[in-house]
Formats: C-alpha cells, sequence, structure tokens
C-alpha cells in the first residue's frame, strides 16, 4: 500500500489529504504538525478550520486510511511521497525584508525529511513557494541524503477558501512539476497516479519545476489584479454617479473577460494574495526587471487604498469624527464560508477606525473573539507564523467588543459596516436595526450585499461601494 506524509496539517495540508484519502481508499495518508493543539481538534469533532463539507470527508475517512498526528519523524520515514504544507510567511527583517518569502520552516522540514528517511522518497511542495524554492530544498536533501534518493515536485494547491472540498473534488486542473530526468518523470507519474484516481487526466498538467512553482504565483496575481482592477473603477464610479454593478456586469459579459472576480469591494484579503504579489515583486526586482516588479506593486497599492478609502469615507460621512462613536462591524473573516481572517480587509477598516478612536461591536458567524483580539493586536506579518511562535497573549484591543449576533452589534450604534458578504446579513430586519440605532443611522457596505434603496427608504444613510452617492455623501470628500 502507497503511504503519503504531509507535514503540515493547516488550511491546505488537512483538506487535501481528507480528500486524497476519501477519493484513494487504497492509499494510507498521514497529516502530520508539531502542534499539539491543531492534532487534537482534527482528531475531535470540532476540526480547527471551517470548510464546507470538510467534516462529511474526515469522519468517513479518519480511522480508516487517514489519520493526524504529532510523531512526524515516523511518518514522514515510512512515506513514500511526502507533502510539504507549511507557512512560508514574508520576511519582516533581513535581506528581501516585507517582501521575499521566509523559508526557515520549509528548510527545517526539509532537514528533518532528509535525516530520518532511509527509503527512497517522492517530496512534494503544496505550500505556495518562491520560483526556485525546488532547486535549494533539492540541494539541502541531496546534501545530507546518505544514499538515499530523493525526487522534488512542485504541486501548487489552487483552492478556494469556502468551495476547497468541491474545489479538490472537481478541480479545473492539477499541476504538478518535476524535473525533467527519468527519475523526475517517473516521480510525476506516480503522483499523477494518485489524482488520476478521480480527476480527469487532461486536466492533470505536467510541467517543470520552475513553470508549476511560477503559475501558482501568477495566477494568484491575475486575480487580484482583477479585483484591484474593479476596485479602482469603483472610485471612478462613485466619482461621476456609476454604478460599478452596473459596469462589471457589463465587462464582464465580454466573453474574453469572464464575469468571475469582477466585484467591487473594500479589497481582497486571504493567505495568498498579498504575499504572492509580494514575492512575485522581490523574484522581479532579483532579476534585473524593476518595470515588472513596479506594476504588480501597483495591485496591493490599489488594494491598500480601496481600504484607505472606506475608512475616509466613513469618518468624513460621521461629521469627520467618529471618536466614542459605536460603530458595528458585521464580518471580520475576508470573505464568506470561512472562518479565515488572514490579511482581511476588516483588520485595517477596524484598526483604522480604533486610531480615530471609534468603539467597534464586531460580529462574525465564524469568528471567535480571541482570534479578532489577536489580529488586531498583531503586527503586519506574525499572523503567517506557526501559532506556538505568535505573541503568546496578544494585548486585548479595549476599544473593541465581540458580540454573538448582528442585533446586538447594531444596538445604539452610530454607523454599521459590512466587512463580509456573509449571506444572513442579506436577511436581517434591517427597520428593527434602524429602529434601535442612534441618528441620523448610518450603513457603509463594503460588500455590495444590501438593498440600497430598500434601506434609504428606512431611514438610513447609505454608502455602497462604487454606487451613486447618497445626496448626504455627495459633498464629502472621498479621501481625507
Amino acid at each position: 500500500m502507497v503511504k503519503i506524509c504531509c507535514i503540515g496539517a493547516g488550511y491546505v495540508g488537512g483538506p487535501t489529504m481528507a480528500v486524497i484519502a476519501l477519493k484513494c481508499p487504497n492509499i494510507q495518508v498521514a497529516v502530520v504538525d508539531i502542534s499539539v493543539a491543531r492534532i487534537n481538534a482534527w482528531n475531535s469533532d470540532t476540526l480547527p478550520i471551517y470548510e464546507p463539507g470538510l467534516d462529511d470527508v474526515v469522519k468517513q475517512c479518519r480511522g480508516k486510511n487517514l489519520s493526524f498526528s504529532t510523531d512526524v519523524e515516523k511518518h514522514v520515514s515510512e512515506a513514500d511521497i511526502v507533502f510539504v504544507s507549511v507557512n512560508t510567511p514574508t520576511k519582516t527583517q533581513g535581506l528581501g525584508a516585507g517582501k521575499a518569502a521566509d523559508l526557515t520552516y520549509w528548510e527545517s522540514a526539509a532537514r528533518m525529511i532528509a535525516d530520518v528517511a532511509k527509503s527512497k522518497k517522492i517530496v512534494v511542495e503544496k505550500s505556495t513557494v518562491p520560483v526556485k524554492t525546488a532547486e535549494a530544498i533539492e540541494k539541502i536533501l541531496t546534501h545530507n541524503s546518505k544514499g538515499v534518493e530523493f525526487q522534488i515536485l512542485s504541486n501548487p494547491e489552487f483552492l478556494a477558501e469556502g468551495t476547497a472540498i468541491s474545489d479538490l473534488f472537481n478541480p479545473d486542473r492539477v499541476l504538478i512539476g518535476g524535473r525533467e530526468t527519468p527519475g523526475g518523470q517517473k516521480a510525476i507519474e506516480t503522483l499523477r497516479d494518485v489524482y488520476a484516481q478521480w480527476v480527469p487526466m487532461d486536466r492533470i498538467i505536467c510541467t517543470n519545476l520552475w513553470s508549476a512553482e511560477l503559475s501558482k504565483l501568477a495566477a494568484n496575481a491575475f486575480l487580484a489584479q482583477r479585483i484591484s482592477s474593479v476596485n479602482s473603477m469603483s472610485a471612478l464610479c462613485e466619482a461621476t454617479g456609476a454604478d460599478v454593478s452596473q459596469v462589471s456586469h457589463a465587462v464582464g459579459k465580454d466573453t474574453r473577460i469572464g464575469p468571475k472576480f469582477l466585484n467591487a469591494s473594500v479589497g481582497f484579503g486571504g493567505s495568498c494574495f498579498q504575499k504572492d504579489i509580494l514575492n512575485l515583486v522581490y523574484i522581479c526586482e532579483c532579476n534585473g526587471l524593476p518595470e515588472v516588479a513596479n506594476y504588480w506593486k501597483q495591485v496591493i497599492k490599489v488594494n491598500d487604498y480601496q481600504k484607505t478609502r472606506f475608512v475616509n469615507r466613513i469618518v468624513s460621512s460621521m461629521f469627520n469624527t467618529v471618536s466614542g462613536k459605536k460603530i458595528a462591524v458585521l464580518g471580520f473573516a475576508f470573505k464568506k464560508d470561512t472562518g479565515d481572517t488572514r490579511e482581511t480587509p476588516a483588520i485595517d477598516v477596524c484598526k483604522g477606525l480604533i486610531g480615530d478612536k471609534a468603539k467597534l461591536s464586531i460580529y462574525d458567524p465564524q469568528v471567535h473573539q480571541d482570534q479578532i483580539q489577536r489580529d488586531l493586536s498583531m503586527k503586519k506579518f506574525d499572523w503567517d507564523h506557526p501559532v506556538h511562535l505568535q505573541p503568546m497573549s496578544p494585548t486585548s484591543v479595549t476599544d473593541v467588543t465581540v458580540v454573538w449576533d448582528a442585533y446586538t452589534a447594531t444596538k445604539d450604534a452610530h454607523g454599521l459596516c459590512i466587512l463580509t458578504e456573509w449571506d444572513e446579513f442579506k436577511k436581517l430586519d434591517y427597520q428593527k436595526i434602524f429602529d434601535n440605532m442612534q441618528k441620523p443611522a448610518f450603513v457603509f457596505d463594503g460588500r455590495n450585499v444590501v438593498d440600497v434603496e430598500k434601506l434609504r427608504k428606512i431611514g438610513f444613510i447609505v454608502y455602497s461601494i462604487g454606487k451613486p452617492l447618497d445626496e448626504w455623501l455627495k459633498d464629502m470628500p472621498a479621501v481625507a
């Protein structure tokens, strides 16, 4: 029986291995991590991550051909294929600080694999890594191999949180990159045969190592670029009286462009987009391509501009001060159907409002109080380190309360911000909310989920990104 081990029981490793175990009952799959708390959660009824459909998959396989363990070395030693899905945070100091990926965890994983391996292994990059990482890992493995043969493959993930299980069941493509040597090609075939048990062969793309690594960064950069493109249009729509939803619908009808990723919002978030673009920028700079680097930097600049613009719109609308005012924040996750808060625009929006002395009352159906407090008190790139290496007890942000329903959050509030597009926010009783808010009552819709005209009829002053401005807002500056 083929044995697979995955180092890293996070958002990528856990769901990916669970689906492999479900679709390949003839393969023994072990997910390992040094975090005891995380492995305990994977072995419990309350999984450490929220993802629709994940519970069912794990319950079907756990105890059969899927296991979760902290005995990293044992399972790595026994495995034929080792997936590495560890954190690759952005460096905060030293060479490439603020842009380059920190490969500390990757390197220590590679050294451990070399140390415990007694039989030949295929080592698969699953984390998003810079181009040429495989070459560095290959050197570490071969220089420490003690005669054991290793083959390195790049198999980047293309999962979207909230739809990760359906993405794994029915992927657009599976990308496998390897060396163009007989050993490298044989390794590609071995991994291809795993996926081919449920993925049509024409969706399994085999390339060289560097193409696979760069394809992942390029895909995320292209998606983020689309979001920044429509967000830049949203600012122009507000200035001219156009409606960004109508513009993006018209643009998306062009089959060359298509409708996806054209929803204007307060900005993109998630663990990959910003990190991967910064990585791309750094690689371009290192390869003497400053014009290319500057082009991709602009995608992040527009994203930051959109968040700043949103905060400034809130403050200027509310008589140029939010000091001491209660503002309800509905949604903290970076998008609906996930509890993930990594790089969520809500962090920067909340910090901007707290900086202006607002009192925040936050509600998100999937994000707990300790996570929100941690996110609001952490430094910029700290989130991407393993939990046990993050600050142990982040200082509590005193101007923030976290509540468990939208009506509590909005009671006696001066303003209401929608920062995640949870479906339940479309169905709230806004008349009830209006009756219990301070007047004038403001709604700042960062996800374009509310019926603007309906809310205006109730009595709200509404700001919706990229939509024609409320009379109240027309004479106020978009950016202070």
